[in-house]
């Protein structure tokens, strides 16, 4: 317990000078103005922003990427509960109730109850990433190779299975990801593979690229398709802060929303989103009378906000301790990540111990200034909505092409983020998601690094990954999750989970 409190000390001290604080207000700024706005979102606005990282000291970039990301799930729900329409995937719960308070003329409280629930969900979350980091750190320490690569399977399995849609398009989808990880030279051999004697392509394809084309410019191409539209919000915001009986109302669903999200959070997929939709389902059920959800039922905001805070946090857990990203925001950290020299896993607390306390420290700091950012200026997030959308797009086309360009300096790479942008687009028409392809895509690396170590240790004995235990236990929990997965009842209650999250 007391090396604990010393390493929130250390990192208290990190992410207290001012330049930090400057970049992580910065991030919690801008995470707040991508989740008001619709069809932003945070993983193309980390991977624009990545270039403008590089003359940044490691810990100061993450700092300021981790605040844009968890500072989106607060301005999500701003829009979600004044204009019924969710800034981010994970406020989309937050509709349903929440805009029902504001039209009886309780946003204040909606957006007051929601800014709390946030909170108290990411000061937890920092404290479960601080008291989990020492030993998964340790037990990751003890992984070989083999361990890796069965990890990574595992994890891949888990993104699968908790993917939204077909089971077999986000299969599809991870084996395409892994196949574009494999662009590039050969990690042995140095002999170039798939690059078509393109010069250019030599060096394969960057994680920040890939983030800026299937999530960044495709999603313009899909919001100018069908923009969606929304009123302005002119009734009166009322009061922020909710009196004792709608506290007393809430304070459970904040304890269970911020226990579902933290551990869904950790899992490989959308733990941020799931959590939001676990967290509804279950208050729903518990409630005396479940006939008030979708009528501006408090609960209905504060447990889905909690879970979603929850969520966003813990999910740097795996990300910072084994060196797994959990999902899509995360791959692309791995992207920052990289370009910084660091090597996600557990070498980045015992090495750098600076950087992991500094970053849960400036989780608990961020949080702070969320709470301080979102309440007072919710009319200033209402009237960026009133921009014209034909302007927002072509600076983001813009922000991309000048991002991409500064990476390698590589006019080719512009080619590559319009392929990836027309590839993300045309996938989303068949119903395919990006989010598992990027995680494809990342893990794909560590996994044929790690698979090719296993069998020269071994000389090539595939065996070995069944052989040592811990191994053989994570490809079998991979397994069974894929046949669980697959089974009738199972497909078809997942199936129905996700269609009633869509409606």
């Amino acid at each position: 317990m007391f090396d604990l409190f010393a390493n929130l000390g250390l990192g208290l001290a990190v992410a207290v000078s001012l330049q930090n604080l400057a970049l992580c207000f910065v991030g919690c700024l801008l995470g707040t103005l991508v989740g008001v706005l619709p069809g932003i979102g945070p993983i193309a606005t980390i991977a624009i922003l990545l270039p403008i990282t590089f003359g940044l000291e490691p810990v100061s970039a993450l700092i300021m990427l981790a605040g844009i990301y968890y500072g989106a799930q607060y301005g999500g729900s701003t829009t979600a509960i004044l204009l019924s329409i969710p800034g981010e995937t994970s406020a989309v719960v937050t509709t349903l109730d929440g805009h029902q308070m504001a039209r009886q003329g309780r946003a204040g409280v909606a957006l007051g109850i929601a800014a709390i629930g946030s909170f108290f969900a990411g000061t937890v979350s920092t404290l479960i990433i601080a008291a989990l980091g020492e030993p998964l750190t340790r037990l990751a320490l003890v992984f070989g190779p083999a361990e890796y690569f069965s990890l990574m399977v595992m994890g891949l399995i888990f993104a699968v299975v908790l993917a939204r849609g077909s089971i077999f398009k986000a299969i599809t989808m991870i084996l395409a990801g892994i196949l574009l990880s494999t662009i590039g030279p050969d990690l042995t051999t140095g002999q170039l593979r798939m690059t078509f004697g393109i010069p250019w392509m030599a060096d394969g394809i960057e994680i920040a690229i890939l983030g800026m084309g299937m999530f960044g410019i495709a999603e313009v191409f899909r919001n100018l398709e069908s923009r969606i539209q929304g009123d302005v919000f002119h009734g009166r915001i009322g009061r922020l802060l909710p009196g004792r009986e709608e506290l007393a109302q809430s304070t459970m669903p904040i304890l269970r929303g911020t226990a579902v999200g933290a551990a869904l959070g950790i899992l490989p997929g959308n733990g941020a989103v799931l959590g939001s939709f676990a967290s509804y389902t279950i208050e729903k059920k518990l409630a005396a009378d479940p006939s008030r959800f979708g009528r501006g039922a408090i609960e209905g905001v504060a447990g889905p906000e909690s879970a979603n805070n929850a969520g966003a946090q813990t999910s740097f857990i795996p990300l910072l301790t084994l060196g797994i990203p959990p999902n899509a925001v995360m791959a692309i950290m791995v992207g920052a990540m990289t370009l910084h020299g660091i090597v996600p896993g557990p070498t980045v607390l015992t090495r750098t111990p600076e950087l992991f306390w500094g970053l849960v420290a400036s989780m608990w700091i961020g949080n702070l200034m969320l709470l301080v950012i979102n309440l007072p200026l919710v009319g200033l997030w209402v009237k960026f909505l009133q921009v014209p959308y034909r302007l927002m797009f072509v600076g983001i086309v813009i922000f991309c092409c000048i991002g991409v360009y500064s990476i390698n300096r590589e006019p080719g790479d512009i080619i590559v983020l319009t392929a990836l942008a027309v590839l993300g687009y045309a996938l989303s028409k068949f119903g395919f998601e990006a989010a598992p392809l990027t995680l494809g895509f990342v893990l794909g690396r560590m996994m044929e690094e790690n698979l090719r170590q296993a069998l020269i240790i071994s000389h090539g004995r595939f065996t070995t990954f069944v052989e040592r235990p811990l191994s053989a236990f994570l490809l079998t929990v991979a397994v069974v999750l894929l046949v669980i997965a697959f089974l009738p009842t199972i497909k078809r209650s997942r199936e129905k989970a996700f269609v009633e999250g869509d409606e």
